[in-house]
């Protein structure tokens, strides 16, 4: 066997999203060989060219996915000439890619059944109840008569979910049992087994953001939505965000529930993204859903300019320092307060010079249709304040909204 101390790594990183740009770069500084595996239709994207040793386009089916045995066999072409020792997932829909991939050519890392815990959220809802962790009431939509007893069981409203989208997409709620049967016998018909109910809880949603390496989490960030994630895909609101207090018995329990919802999970090295909520009823923590990968809508740079840490790069490092055997260390962390405020406009390109604030760090740019800021301080009152004023602002002078789709593009 080749010591692993002394090869060059060669990564290999899957991406049907333009995302994870600082991945690439990161583990191209720490001497890896990095091919990039995207959809043809992301060819024109500004992908850090200069760091990839190669770059290869998957078309895409009518359903937006990828023919998994063309990629298997792509990949197998090219292990004749270059072994490759890790793949890497950069986005959701990669999670199973990469898991098959590895599976397939006996390449460490995430397999199949526990990257379901972090992909099918029927698969991580079963697997947090086995552990003692609290989860709304669900259940499968495989059986009829499961179906009759959960409803006559658990009091409307409900939601009904896709098993494996990200983010709110394809989210249904319904009122009563008649909206339910009709959705089931309509609208999703023979798909109803990739979908779960669940009951809607209203309450406090929070997302923890994390590093985990070899099965401890290393580093987290709690924050809380002041906009949940459903309320902005279906309700057309403002997506806000920000750092919930350091020290307080709210951010303790968010990270000791964090640390056992991955434990539970099977993670081993990875980032994270972990989505709990509050309970307006009954003030308790319940899990709605995880993932092995980095936050989308820009979180990644509210964690860093808040800690200091980009989850990226450093998501790369523990890669390589796992691969290599080699411990990984973390870079010092700061503990400032951060906000991000990211919402739809009226406008194709809207002026934001009229916010001025020196607590604004970024400013979304290069996106149609779209404003946003990150605010940082050391104040997290002045942070709450500030994305109060925005979203009025905004509201008035630039927002616009869009319904949610039934299925994101892929």
């Amino acid at each position: 066997m080749e010591n692993p101390l002394k090869k060059t790594l060669n990564l290999l990183c899957i991406a049907s999203y333009f995302k994870g740009v600082d991945f690439l770069k990161s583990a191209s500084a720490q001497g890896c060989n990095v091919y990039l595996v995207t959809s043809k239709k992301l060819e024109n994207k500004p992908w850090p060219r200069e760091v990839l040793s190669d770059i290869y386009y998957m078309n895409q089916l009518e359903d937006g996915s990828w023919n998994l045995e063309d990629l298997k066999a792509g990949l197998a072409y090219k292990m004749r000439s270059t072994p490759i020792h890790r793949i890497v997932a950069l986005d959701d829909f990669d999670v199973e890619r990469a898991a098959f991939l590895r599976e397939h050519f006996r390449i460490p890392g995430m397999g199949q059944t526990t990257a379901r815990h972090f992909r099918d959220k029927l698969a991580m809802r079963m697997c947090a109840m086995e552990a003692g962790i609290l989860v709304p009431p669900f259940s499968p939509l495989f059986n009829d008569e499961q179906i009759h007893q959960y409803t006559r069981q658990t009091a409307p409203p409900w939601v009904v979910k896709p098993r494996s989208e990200a983010s709110s997409a394809g989210i249904t709620k319904v009122h009563n049992t008649e909206e339910l049967w009709e959705l089931l016998n309509h609208k999703l018909a023979h798909d109803r087994h990739n979908f779960l109910i669940e009951q809607f809880t209203p309450g406090t949603v929070y997302h923890i953001d994390s590093l985990t390496v070899d099965g401890q989490v290393v580093f987290a960030q709690a924050s809380r939505y002041l906009n949940t994630p459903f309320e902005v895909a279906h309700g057309g609101g403002i997506f806000r965000s920000c750092t919930v207090a350091y020290e307080s018995q709210e951010e303790k329990e968010l990270l000791k529930l964090n640390e056992q919802i991955l434990q539970a999970f099977g993670m081993r090295f990875s980032a994270s993204h972990t989505e709990i909520i509050r309970s307006t009823e009954n003030g308790q923590l319940y899990f709605l859903e995880t993932s092995s990968r980095v936050g989308g809508a820009h979180i990644a740079e509210q964690v860093a300019f808040a800690t200091g840490v980009n989850l990226w790069e450093e998501w790369a490092k523990i890669e390589v320092a796992m691969a290599r055997q080699q411990p990984y260390v973390l870079p010092q962390v700061k503990r400032e307060y951060s906000g991000i405020i990211i919402s739809l406009t009226r406008q194709e390109y809207p002026d934001d010079s009229g916010f001025t604030d020196p607590e604004i760090c970024w400013r979304i740019q290069n996106n149609p249709y779209h404003i946003g800021f990150i605010l940082t301080s050391n104040s997290r009152e002045r942070i709450l304040y500030l994305l109060d004023e925005y979203a009025q602002r905004i509201y008035s002078n630039f927002h616009a909204s869009a319904p949610a789709p039934d299925k994101p593009a892929h």
